[in-house]
This record gives structure tokens, C-alpha cells and sequence, in this order.
């Protein structure tokens, strides 16, 4: 997984639980003195553990953590990545078009990154389609990113699930849908 996921889960963490939380964290999830780097890959069962172990420690499921993770990156993620979309779109715009915009960058800025594939399809002009499909199983930073983008376009949405990896399911169906 990218540094700068890392990264981010770090300052979520300290954002969320204090300061001294992320030290508490590396050491309860066996990896006590490790720095992450934001431009180097680290292998994908870190962020597992570490995701694991902070629903240990707050008693949270993974899919709601790792969507509130989602919300919370989305204004860093405009920061390094916003000079790659239209100035004119919005959330679903945005979201039916990260893999040609994002993805791509991140893919040939840090050869290695496994970004998850995101095979989007905008249904109606109110409406995205997002097939999701990673060997990490992190939908839910994929629909706590797509709530993120909501607000900070100024939009509300409903994000729902009607396939899910997590379930045993061989790819995860999410529908982003502006609302009223």
C-alpha cells in the first residue's frame, strides 16, 4: 500500500485519538517504531493490522472506520490530486473519472502503487455506478471518499452497497446517488 495511505491513517489516528495514539497503535499492532514513508510501498498487511487493531482499540467495525477514514482524507487527497480534474466537476464527475485522472497519476508517479480498481459507470445524470475490486477488501474508504467529495462540493448523497467483497461477493457494487 502507498506511503501516503500511511500517512493519512496517521493523522487520522492522532486527529481521532490523540497525539501519542499512532505510537500506541504501531506497538499494539506489532510494528513499534516504524516510519512510513509518503513516496515508498509497504506491504498491504500493515494497513490491515493496523486497521484491525484500531477497531480493537475503539471497539469500531472496520467497514465504518474505514469509511469515516475515507470522509476525513478527502480534502489532502484534492490537495495532491486536484490539479488533475476539471475545475467543473462535482462528486459524480469526479468519481466516474478517477481512474483515468487519479489512478493514472498515482500508477505513474509511484511505479508499484496498486491503487484499487474502480470500473465506474454513470447511470443517470444523478448517479454513479462504482465497481470496486481490491485484494485489500477497503470498500469502505471507497464510499466514505465518495461522501467526502459530497461535502465538499456542497452536495449530499446516498451511498449504497448492494455487492460487497467483505460478504464473500467477487467485487463490490457501491451506487453513489445525489439526494435532494
Amino acid at each position: 500500500m502507498h506511503g501516503v495511505i500511511f500517512l493519512e491513517l496517521k493523522s487520522y489516528v492522532g486527529a481521532k485519538l490523540g497525539a501519542s495514539a499512532w505510537d500506541t497503535l504501531l506497538e499494539k499492532a506489532g510494528l513499534a517504531g516504524k516510519i512510513y514513508l509518503p513516496v515508498k510501498e509497504y506491504p498491504d498487511a500493515e494497513a490491515l493490522s493496523l486497521v484491525t487493531t484500531a477497531c480493537a482499540i475503539t471497539g469500531q467495525q472496520p467497514g465504518p472506520l474505514l469509511e469515516d477514514f475515507g470522509e476525513y482524507i478527502v480534502p489532502d487527497l484534492l490537495q495532491f490530486y486536484g490539479g488533475q480534474l476539471d475545475p467543473a466537476w462535482k462528486t459524480l464527475d469526479v468519481i466516474e473519472n478517477t481512474e483515468e485522472t487519479i489512478h493514472k497519476v498515482v500508477r505513474r508517479r509511484n511505479p508499484g502503487a496498486k491503487p484499487p480498481e474502480l470500473r465506474c459507470e454513470r447511470t443517470s445524470p444523478r448517479e454513479v455506478l462504482i465497481r470496486y475490486s481490491s485484494g485489500r477488501r477497503m470498500c469502505g474508504v471507497a464510499k466514505g471518499i465518495s461522501k467526502g467529495l459530497a461535502t465538499h462540493f456542497g452536495e449530499s448523497v446516498l451511498v449504497k452497497e448492494s455487492t460487497c467483497m467483505l460478504k464473500g461477493d467477487p467485487e463490490c457494487l457501491i451506487s453513489v446517488r445525489l439526494s435532494s
